[in-house]
């Protein structure tokens, strides 16, 4: 997330207390209630990438691509698995074929910034417990990380992070976003009764490095394109892109590692039981 003045503090937070309980609640009912939020995030994703890319497209595929973003994610609750096949392939087909042309790339991008981290805390949640946990772990670790970043940062203050890309990002913030997102992962794993409390504290700082990373990648693309907020949605936030943009690698190096370690049980069972 992008720092914002003290002004917006209170709206952050009266917007964080709505948001946080709505996410939790349907990530703890699962299936397609939480793949319903999946779907219509990334159709908002997808909004606000076309809005802030401003490729030159028909009106018609710009309100289209949103919808099929949103298809492609639904389409993970779909039996058998060959129409979730269906459905990644004629992604694929339709970003190759947007790559045509020089300045559409940003639709493949899109397509892929949007849909991936959807699938991937898909694939995450699953339909048991640990698949809860496993999602409430990366939301925690971006939450703190943001949080930690954000007071951090205005208390402390030092030296910019990557001035060109965000000048209000300091090497303070981001160290004390880390620390924030391995503390809180470690309270959450011990309230959650999670063996391997060590690796867990590493894996929540590896999420919370890519989680800013993430953060930053967003601020370059609004720069790049003389952009502040990707869109207005959230009070104290601006768009959905600016809500997730350290969810967006997090959930993916999330599933990564889980698909890396290999072993029994869901995906899940993966990143938190070692």
């Amino acid at each position: 997330m992008p720092s914002v003045p003290a002004s917006n503090l209170v709206q952050r937070v009266l917007a964080s207390l709505v948001l946080v309980p709505v996410a939790v609640g349907i990530t703890y009912v699962g299936g397609i209630a939480f793949l319903t939020l999946l779907a219509l995030l990334s159709a908002l994703v997808m909004a606000e990438w076309l809005g802030i890319s401003k490729p030159p497209i028909s009106n018609y595929l710009r309100r289209a691509l949103p919808v099929f973003c949103a298809i492609c994610v639904a389409g993970l609750a779909l039996e058998p698995p060959a129409a979730v096949a269906g459905l990644g392939l004629g992604a694929a087909i339709f970003a190759a074929t947007a790559a045509t042309e020089p300045r559409n790339i940003w639709i493949a991008a899109g397509l892929v910034y949007a849909g991936l981290p959807a699938m991937a805390l898909a694939m995450l949640r699953g339909s048991g417990f640990d698949g809860f946990l496993a999602v409430i772990f990366v939301f925690v670790v971006v939450w703190a990380t943001d949080s930690g970043a954000y007071f951090a940062g205005r208390s402390l203050g030092g030296p910019k992070l990557a001035p060109r890309i965000s000048p209000k990002k300091t090497w303070s913030g981001a160290i004390g976003g880390a620390l924030a997102a391995i503390l809180s992962a470690l309270a959450f794993a011990y309230l959650a009764d999670l063996p391997a409390l060590p690796i867990l504290g590493l894996i929540a700082l590896g999420l919370s490095v890519v989680a800013q990373l993430g953060d930053l990648a967003e601020s370059a693309v609004k720069r790049y394109f003389g952009v502040k907020d990707s869109g207005s949605i959230i009070p104290g936030h601006g768009g959905v892109m600016d809500r997730l943009d350290g969810v967006v690698p997090a959930a993916v190096v999330a599933a990564a590692i889980c698909i890396a370690h290999g072993g029994d049980g869901e995906l899940a069972s993966r990143l938190l039981r070692w």
